[in-house]
């Protein structure tokens, strides 16, 4: 591996890489023809080790000689965290774990262990460049979507824990789709699309997602975020006159049927030409309250499409 790939799935730097290659000796074991170097299997695990280690709060010096030793893992992260007194870090609170991912792409791992050791430098470095080698819609779909999902489980199971964890991940993740998307798309009449949560909601960053992506295409976007109003969606849509609207609902409480109806049903334009937007239900909140003549789609591919195709 490179040690781009490297740095990628441990989730860092590659500058941090290169600095413990050379201040604690972490490098490749062999050398190869040519400039750049090359890690195998048993050079990789020996960083990783270093990353466990150092999670646990063991300064890096002691974590990287205790790395080049031929001791197991799990018993290293054990008795260096545990030390005189203190019981080993399995069994302390307030230690970090690993978060189960499953079967997912090398990057989430990468990224998962930057959002832990809430490393923003890594983290925004990781993000980038999986946006650039991806694309946005399978960036999120098959790297930072799993990650958050990820995240999110462990938050569920650890009391208070990991909260955090989430917040800088997700705030990361959105200004990471900021920098990534190009500049505001010219409007063309008939062609914008409005994209707001229902009243009572308040997650975004899907629809952040959704908004970068159409941009990327070209499409014009109104985003209006978290818990708008109904007046005030009402007025946005009338002002703007938009060839599509997104409703995104993160749960079945704030899904609302008769809201989407209504906003199907405005109407603008000159008479004997008016005009109605379509209306798309986004998220998971929409499951089971279908509403009828209103396109549902399964995820962010097939909305940006529907939408776009709707903008033209």
């Amino acid at each position: 591996m490179t040690t781009g790939e490297v740095a990628r799935r441990l989730g860092v730097a590659p500058t941090t890489v290169r600095t413990w290659d050379r201040r604690y000796g972490l490098g490749p074991d062999g050398h190869t023809g040519g400039r750049h170097r090359r890690w195998t299997p048993a050079d990789v695990a020996k960083l990783e080790r270093m990353c466990a280690l150092t999670a646990t709060g063991l300064p890096p010096a002691e974590a990287a000689r205790m790395a080049r030793s031929e001791e197991p893992p799990a018993a290293a992260r054990s008795r260096a965290a545990a030390g005189p007194g203190r019981a080993p870090a399995s069994r302390r609170t307030g230690t970090w774990s690993g978060l189960q991912l499953g079967d997912v792409r090398q990057e989430c791992r990468g990224i998962a262990r930057a959002a832990l050791r809430l490393d923003a430098a890594a983290l925004d470095e990781l993000l980038l460049a999986v946006i650039a080698e991806h694309g946005l819609v399978a960036a999120w779909t098959e790297v930072i979507m799993p990650t958050l999902q990820a995240v999110g489980r462990k938050w569920e199971t650890s009391g208070e824990m990991y909260v955090e964890v989430e917040h800088f991940l997700s705030w990361h993740v959105s200004g990471a789709l900021r920098r990534a998307t190009p500049g505001t798309a010219a409007d063309r009449p008939g062609a914008t699309v409005v994209l707001a949560c229902v009243p009572g909601e308040n997650h975004t960053l899907p629809l952040e997602v959704l908004s970068a992506a159409l941009t990327e295409r070209g499409v014009p976007v109104r985003m209006f975020g978290g818990a708008l109003p109904v007046e005030s969606l009402v007025t946005a849509v009338r002002r703007t006159g938009p060839a599509a609207v997104g409703l995104w609902a993160q749960s079945r409480t704030t899904a609302s049927r008769p809201l989407a109806q209504h906003v199907a049903g405005m109407e603008w334009g000159v008479r004997g030409a008016r005009r109605r937007p379509v209306v798309l239900t986004l998220g998971p909140g929409w499951a089971g309250q279908a509403v009828a003549g209103l396109a549902r789609p399964s995820g962010l591919a097939e909305a940006v499409a529907a939408l776009e195709s709707s903008a033209p």
